[in-house]
This record gives structure tokens, C-alpha cells and sequence, in this order.
């Protein structure tokens, strides 16, 4: 008999669907309803507070096509009844080369859905020694 997967686990990898099939196949401004509204995204170092601010920032990043490919993602629940997911994969954007990133996220429950509170994405290209 098969391990049935954890409500959280459940949740976990359902936002980790949704969030890149929308990265990668609509306008991105729709991503902004998976955020709470004090929402708090560092992407590459640079930190965004707000939804607006989140939304902002990913509908102007500068390419035209991008293609996420997860390798693996984690799920955790968390003390304070949160989850934590963590993402590893290779995106490709327009015709460059595949890249490696990293991208951590936190969810919480706000009445009966949840939303991403917390958001940090790396490209896998800060463990190179300059």
C-alpha cells in the first residue's frame, strides 16, 4: 500500500505547480495572488516588501520566454503551522544556456487559502569562486 503524502506536503507541491506553470506560461503579473500582502521576495540579494512591490519586480524581468525544470522540492511543516518549501531545478530564459537555481518559499494559511509570505531565489551561479 502506497504512503499517502502529508495535507502539508500536499499543499506544498500543489503552490510549487501552480507558481512556475504561471512563471513560465502566462503574464506574469498574475503571481502577485499567490503572495500575502506584506509578502517579502529577495531575489538575487535585493529585497521586495508587498505584493505590489513582488508583482512589480517579476513581471519586468528582462526576457521574453523562460522554462523552470524542477529536480526536487521539499516540503516541511513548520512550528507556527506554516510550511517551508525549498525548490532545486535549471531555468532556461529565452536562448541562453540552462541555469541552475534555488528558491526557497513560506506559506501560510490566510482564512482558507494560502499564500506565500516569504520568498528567496538564487541562481545557482553564486558557489563559483571568482
Amino acid at each position: 500500500m502506497a504512503h499517502e503524502k502529508e495535507l502539508w506536503q500536499r499543499i506544498g507541491e500543489s503552490f510549487v505547480q501552480e507558481y512556475y506553470s504561471q512563471f513560465d506560461n502566462t503574464n506574469r503579473m498574475g503571481l502577485g495572488n499567490l503572495y500575502s500582502a506584506q509578502a517579502c521576495l529577495t531575489w538575487e540579494g535585493v529585497a521586495y516588501q508587498g505584493k505590489e512591490a513582488i508583482t512589480g519586480k517579476l513581471a519586468s524581468l528582462p526576457f521574453k520566454r523562460i522554462k523552470h525544470i524542477i529536480t526536487e522540492k521539499d516540503c516541511q511543516p513548520t512550528v507556527d503551522n506554516c510550511i517551508l518549501i525549498m525548490v532545486f531545478g535549471q531555468l532556461q530564459v529565452d536562448d541562453d544556456p540552462p541555469m541552475a537555481f534555488h528558491q526557497v518559499f513560506m506559506l501560510k494559511a490566510h482564512d482558507v487559502l494560502w499564500a506565500c509570505t516569504n520568498d528567496v531565489f538564487r541562481l545557482g551561479i553564486h558557489n563559483i569562486p571568482v
